[in-house]
């Protein structure tokens, strides 16, 4: 396995394969593998014959007041971890080779972006949106996997090579959990064992959610109030969204007749985690 710093590296590489005839598939993570890092570069590595994962703690996706100083960043235990998974290479580029000085341009992907992680992480979506954007554009894979677990993310990436005729194809990963049901997250680090217990809260709520669609008088309204009722009996839990929503258009669902999504974000301490199920009538 090879690790690459610079975008001239990796498009040599890549021109290699090319030049082979190989397929490629890209796997962009910020680092700090888990299972669930892990999950999506074995199917890669099963889907294509060369497979590139990036690692690049992308500044511009986070807030002045977000924790990109304290992000969790391994490089050698990343390595290990994706070796094992069967990867070929690691793109690890510096901030200052993705975003020169004179760096100015941005990709902003409309409407779907603005609920959920939209409403009250602004600009998240511009940075995510670009730094993937620009990952096409380097590595040209043939396809490149994203996490359930960050499902807007999944939606704004479709939208995005849709609108933009970029030629990929974005493969969907389930969701990877704990034993107990905690969806795993390189931000699962930050919690100390009692905020780690507290933090089911959020599965027993979509396994709540779940639980209860069935009910005659059910709403999507009525359901949500329910949810934040329960996340609310967890005392170090902080609601930022509890949301039912389309799950195509991300806006607020009105009734179970169409696919629809529970998606939450809440902070235990000050950790936030997100995590959401598609609801099954």
């Amino acid at each position: 396995m090879q690790i690459v710093h610079t975008i001239e590296e990796i498009r040599r590489v890549i021109k290699e394969a090319r030049r082979q005839g190989k397929s490629v598939g890209l796997v962009p993570t910020m680092g700090y593998f888990h299972e669930g890092h892990a999950s999506l570069m074995r199917q890669a590595k099963s889907d294509n014959d060369v497979v590139v994962v990036s690692i690049f703690v992308n500044p511009i996706q986070f807030g002045p007041s977000e924790d990109l100083d304290r992000y969790p960043r391994d490089l050698d235990r990343d390595a290990h971890i994706a070796d094992q998974a069967g990867v070929d290479l690691i793109f690890n580029p510096l901030v200052a080779e993705m975003y020169p000085s004179d760096y100015n341009t941005y990709v902003d992907v409309e409407r779907i972006t603005e609920p959920l992680c939209g409403a009250s992480r602004p600009g998240h979506f511009r940075g995510v949106a670009t730094v993937v954007l620009k990952l096409f554009n380097i590595v040209m894979p043939d396809r490149a996997y994203f996490g359930c677990k960050d499902f807007q993310q999944l939606k704004v990436i479709q939208r995005m090579v849709a609108d933009l005729d970029v030629p990929v194809s974005i493969v969907p990963m389930p969701i990877v959990r704990e034993p107990d049901g905690l969806a795993m997250s390189s931000r699962n680090a930050y919690l100390s064992a009692e905020e780690r217990s507290a933090a089911l809260v959020l599965h027993r709520a979509l396994d709540m959610a779940q639980s209860i669609i069935g009910q005659s008088d059910m709403s999507p309204e009525r359901m949500a109030v329910r949810v934040r009722e329960f996340i609310g009996k967890e005392p170090t839990a902080q609601i930022e969204y509890a949301e039912i929503v389309d799950a195509e258009t991300l806006v607020p669902a009105e009734s179970f007749d169409r696919d629809t999504l529970l998606a939450l974000a809440v902070r235990i301490g000050k950790t936030r985690l997100i995590d959401n199920t598609l609801l099954k009538r």
